[in-house]
């Protein structure tokens, strides 16, 4: 079972032994055997001497040209006239020399002697990288991930000060050897979800490995459901968020997509900016792209049993006017709602596909002289042209672009269920998604948590957004080591 407690504190103060192979196991541990802890070995003043850095933060060329040259020249002397870095500090304490590391510090230290040196080697020229593409906010961050493993390492680790962070590296494909970087944080990370995913990666045999997408098509556990099981970022604040909620991070060389894992339904209707802006707001904005999720999936569905099938539900006002705009189109309403999807998708995969400048006149002039040549000419109602905008418009609300495909290939089969039964063809299908849902557990982890299993306690980050100190423990989809947060409440009462 989980713990109560956070885990974080109450540590004591560790002083060095001056036994070079104790202090160099400590700070492997400290790390938690992190793949980006780097060490380099020499002789200095006629004893074993050792160089310890974070590869991800401290700055390789510097550590090679300042630090390791002088002293592989000139073995002998003290480190703070040879080392030609701006920065020296010394220390006695482990603690401090692994924080110190996580700030881009390389630790040098010699067998034999308690004192730890503590040389400035940070990335200073590392790229903040560009907006993202397909998570764009007003308020907050507006740094995205870059096509290099080592520089989002970089990113996670600057928002994510804590030698608990582990870094894991894996090569996949036989012939690409393409490199996959797993990131998690050891305190707070379920043990046995990193050992599955081990297992599942053992299996993998295949030659090339190109994309995150190839990748997450082999480890998850339904391939041919329209879901997605597997959350894609392309924003460090995001990632760095999931990772402290006991979540493991899957980043590939040339990728500026990060995989987390486990996903739950809701997670995928969750932006950065719900937490940048007051509770109110976020919980709307939240609510408004899950009932946009509804609108999407069944509003055309929803119109044609209207027309087809129970016109008596309509107001007497609004049928006469439905009835004119029908009366010359030769198409069943099925058929006309299927046209005009099929039309609609045609415009945005040319939009993707084309130059920005190009794709946006293709949008706009395409769906202007589209709508209005087919109305005129009869094929289509006007009240379709209204449903079909509202449904394009309601998908485009969610934040995840494969939340947002999987809507629309869901659209098609409900249109069919109800153009056949009518009302009674959308409930049948809705029962069909909620109970595929609920069956979908990817890596063990219910989908619709907390939904099914329902558990109230855990509604704070779902539909609605409670405020940020009220959230005091981790979401149990990823089963996390410590269920408690070190911050509970805000720790002050007014008029105290």
């Amino acid at each position: 079972m989980h713990n109560s407690g956070s885990g974080f504190s109450g540590q004591k103060r560790l002083l060095s032994s001056g036994k070079a192979e104790e202090t160099v196991q400590y700070v492997k541990d400290a790390f938690f055997q992190a793949d980006d802890l780097k060490m380099k070995q020499l002789i200095f003043n006629g004893k074993p001497a050792y160089i310890m850095y974070i590869d991800s933060i401290a700055d390789r060329d510097q550590i090679q040209t300042n630090v390791l040259k002088p002293l592989l020249k000139t073995p002998e002397g003290k480190i703070e006239d040879l080392a030609a870095v701006t920065i020296l500090k010394k220390t006695y304490e482990l603690e401090q020399a692994v924080q110190a590391m996580l700030e881009g510090d390389c630790l040098f230290f010699t067998d034999g002697r308690k004192e730890l040196c503590l040389l400035n080697v940070y990335k200073k020229d590392m790229e903040s990288g560009q907006e993202p593409n397909n998570e764009k906010i007003i308020r907050g961050s507006h740094q995205s991930f870059s096509e290099n493993v080592m520089k989002n390492i970089h990113f996670i680790r600057e928002r994510i000060k804590s030698p608990a962070l582990t870094v894991k590296f894996h090569s996949v494909g036989r012939t690409s050897r393409s490199k996959l970087a797993f990131v998690y944080v050891g305190k707070i990370a379920n043990p046995a979800l990193m050992e599955e995913i081990e297992r599942r990666l053992s299996y993998l045999q295949v030659d090339s490995v190109q994309s995150p997408g190839y990748f997450e098509e082999f480890i998850e556990d339904c391939p041919f459901s329209p879901f997605p099981q597997i959350l894609n970022t392309e924003r460090p604040d995001r990632a760095a968020a999931n990772l402290m909620d006991g979540r493991i991070a899957v980043l590939m060389e040339g990728s500026p997509t990060v995989l987390i894992l486990p996903a739950t339904f809701f997670s995928f209707f969750q932006s950065s900016e719900d937490y940048n802006m007051r509770t109110v707001l976020g919980s709307f904005f939240r609510l408004i792209r899950v009932i946009s999720f509804i609108i999407a999936l069944i509003l055309p569905a929803f119109y044609i049993a209207l027309v087809s099938f129970n016109y008596e539900v309509i107001p007497v006002e609004i049928v006469f006017s439905i009835k004119n705009s029908l009366e010359f189109v030769p198409f069943q309403p099925v058929l006309e709602a299927m046209i005009m999807q099929l039309t609609l998708e045609l415009l945005r995969e040319a939009a993707i596909r084309l130059p920005n400048a190009i794709s946006q006149t293709i949008g706009v002039v395409g769906g202007l002289v589209i709508g209005t040549a087919v109305v005129d000419a009869h094929l289509v109602s006007n009240t379709m042209i209204i449903v079909v905008a509202i449904t394009a418009i309601s998908s485009f609300v969610i934040p995840s672009n494969e939340m947002s495909n999987t809507i629309r290939i869901l659209g098609f089969p409900i249109m069919l269920m109800s153009a056949l039964f009518g009302f009674f063809g959308i409930v049948i299908s809705m029962m069909l998604i909620l109970v595929h849902l609920v069956k979908l557990q990817p890596f063990g982890s219910p989908y619709l948590y907390p939904l099914a299993p329902f558990n109230t306690k855990f509604f704070k980050d779902t539909v609605l957004r409670f405020p940020v100190w009220m959230m005091n423990e981790r979401p149990e989809d990823a089963k996390p080591v410590y269920l408690w947060k070190e911050s509970r409440s805000r720790g002050w009462k007014r008029n105290e």
